[in-house]
């Protein structure tokens, strides 16, 4: 269970920046893709009128905190990875919204929670799941993937240089079942200087979860959706953690900025384009955020329109 100070501790990064981003119509629809604990949510709702905000979060934990903690009246959650946003809205009868908020990556209060194996800083069971009804965990990536395939991940979703020693150890040391085992073995496999200054548990925590997770399938994936179902005048607002979220969503960003045959089928024909980038360059933590909450450092806010 969550407590409620404990979970008040927790900020949503960059809100006032993307809550303003999403320029909120008091009757419109909009979708929170990542509720959490509930943040964003809070703040889109409170805005509404005659409006609705779809919130979807695949952790029930997050679902349940927000249903007794928020006396919200025009929310409705929707247990499921955003990237089923599509199919659950079409199946409420929704074909187009007036904004997106995407808050993307693992929350602070999921990494605060041992037994969610996200840290590698307390001991844990290898877990990692955003969806703990899924089989699939941090145990069978670390325990099941062969040398080749674990130097792949590390190399592409943590940029961890030293991803062929680390790798070439866990398969070594199986069965790996906890979190700080597998940091003691990451430790072990690179030069301690480099261990101190680097952190390369870090990367390879996250090159897992990622896995774990497939999360930068998703964000490719939806965000074509999220484009085709914006009203004329409304928004996407995306706040990304590392580099390779940001760069799917510039790149999906600038594809669609400057060419609509992407989105076939859709009745714009004329060769015009279907969204304008709010801010060409990311917005970023003020420095009071950055003193509020040091993990928000990396964060990176895009907003576009649709035209």
């Amino acid at each position: 269970m969550h407590k409620g100070c404990d979970i008040m501790k927790h900020f949503s990064v960059l809100k006032e920046e993307s809550i303003k981003g999403l320029n909120v119509n008091p009757d419109g629809i909009y979708v929170d893709a990542t509720l959490g604990y509930g943040g964003h949510a809070k703040e889109v709702q409170k805005r509404l009128k005659r409006g609705i905000l779809f919130a979807f979060d695949e952790d029930m934990d997050a679902i349940n905190y927000c249903k007794k903690n928020y006396s919200f009246k025009n929310v409705e959650y929707i247990h499921s990875n955003f990237v089923n946003m599509k199919h659950e809205l079409q199946k409420r009868g929704i074909e187009k919204v007036d904004g997106i908020i995407f808050d993307l990556g693992v929350s602070s209060v999921q990494i605060d929670e041992p037994e969610r194996g996200f840290s590698f800083m307390k001991d844990a069971p290898l877990d990692m799941r955003m969806n703990k009804d899924k089989d699939f965990s941090a145990q069978d990536v670390v325990n099941k993937y062969s040398t080749s395939k674990l130097i792949d991940i590390f190399f592409k979703y943590g940029e961890e240089k030293y991803s062929k020693s680390i790798a070439k150890n866990i398969v070594a040391n199986r069965p790996i079942n906890t979190t700080l085992n597998l940091v003691n073995i990451i430790k072990a496999s690179v030069p301690t200087k480099y261990f101190n200054e680097k952190h390369p548990e870090r990367r390879i925590f996250q090159a897992i979860r990622i896995e774990v997770n497939d999360e930068l399938n998703v964000i490719e994936k939806v965000l074509p959706d999220a484009i085709s179902f914006l009203n004329s005048g409304g928004r996407i607002c995306v706040i990304t953690f590392h580099s390779l979220e940001d760069r799917i969503v510039k790149n999906t960003f600038k594809k669609f900025s400057e060419d609509n045959s992407l989105l076939k089928g859709t009745p714009e024909t004329n060769d015009q384009r279907l969204i304008k980038l709010i801010n060409k360059k990311p917005i970023l933590p003020s420095d009071e955020e950055l003193t509020k909450n040091s993990r928000s450092a990396s964060a990176k806010l895009r907003i576009v329109e649709r035209i």
